[in-house]
């Protein structure tokens, strides 16, 4: 018998409980088709991210290396995700850091950012060692409205459902 899909949620903004936590939540229930096993909001964890040899951090990081799919979420600052979200993807060991379906969304102010979780979220997740999706971008006015999000998971659902298939737990 398989074990389930692991999935992992891991939110870069610096406010705890934020509005980009509840999209990441909302993604990943979309996607997987169930609440996610494991919520990382880094926000809480303050600096604890700084210190290398925190053991609740480094769990943290074993559990979101392990999972089958992981929402990446941040929000946008300066054009790209957050120092705090930075700290965090640090910890993972080049190429092997992640091993499951890595997913990129981000949110910001305006549409100026939309290309964000394609030029600089998605390619550090690749580089970490996940397989990773075409990223998502939400306008801040939309954040809460389920349509904002309806094509763009239309569109990946079927690759994410394949990729838990794999792993032997369906989505």
């Amino acid at each position: 018998m398989t074990s389930p899909a692991r999935v992992a949620v891991v939110v870069g903004n610096p406010k705890p409980a934020s509005r980009t936590l509840g999209a990441a939540v909302h993604v990943a229930r979309e996607l997987a088709g169930r609440e996610p096993d494991l919520v990382v909001d880094l926000g809480t964890l303050g600096a604890a991210l700084l210190d290398w040899s925190d053991p609740t951090v480094a769990g943290l990081v074993a559990e979101v290396g392990a999972a089958d799919l992981v929402v990446v979420a941040c929000p946008t600052y300066k054009a790209t995700y957050t120092g705090l979200l930075k700290l965090f993807l640090d910890r993972f060991a080049g190429g092997t850091g992640l091993s499951g379906l890595a997913v990129p969304l981000m949110l910001g102010a305006g549409p100026a950012h939309a290309l964000a979780p394609e030029l600089t979220l998605r390619p550090v997740l690749a580089e970490l060692g996940a397989t990773t999706l075409r990223g998502h971008y939400v306008v801040d006015s939309a954040v809460t409205d389920p349509a904002a999000y309806d094509a763009w998971l239309a569109a990946v659902r079927p690759f994410v459902t394949a990729h838990l298939d794999r792993t032997g737990a369906p989505a």
